[in-house]
């Protein structure tokens, strides 16, 4: 019903980032880089500071897969945005 979905959004904007970031770990995500280039694969954990620790990464730019890394780690002030990926 209407009202469902209004009372779900209404705990969807109460969460926090961080609490958004505690549900993605261990789930597949796109990083976004400042640069441009995204990184897709499990993430694996991160800090205060946004350092980023990726597992099964793939690197792409241009929306184009230029390097499987398996496990990279990402510096967070090079960080633009993370995303989960939808299943």
């Amino acid at each position: 019903s209407i009202i469902h979905t209004r009372v779900e959004l209404a705990k969807m904007a109460a969460t926090s980032p961080s609490d958004f970031l505690k549900t993605i770990i261990g789930r597949p995500v796109i990083v976004k880089l400042n640069s441009g280039v995204d990184y897709r694969g499990v993430l694996a954990c991160l800090d205060g500071y946004m350092n980023i620790a990726l597992e099964q990464s793939e690197e792409y730019v241009n929306g184009q897969l230029k390097r499987k890394y398996g496990d990279c780690f990402i510096r967070g002030n090079n960080v633009l945005y993370i995303s989960a990926v939808k299943s």
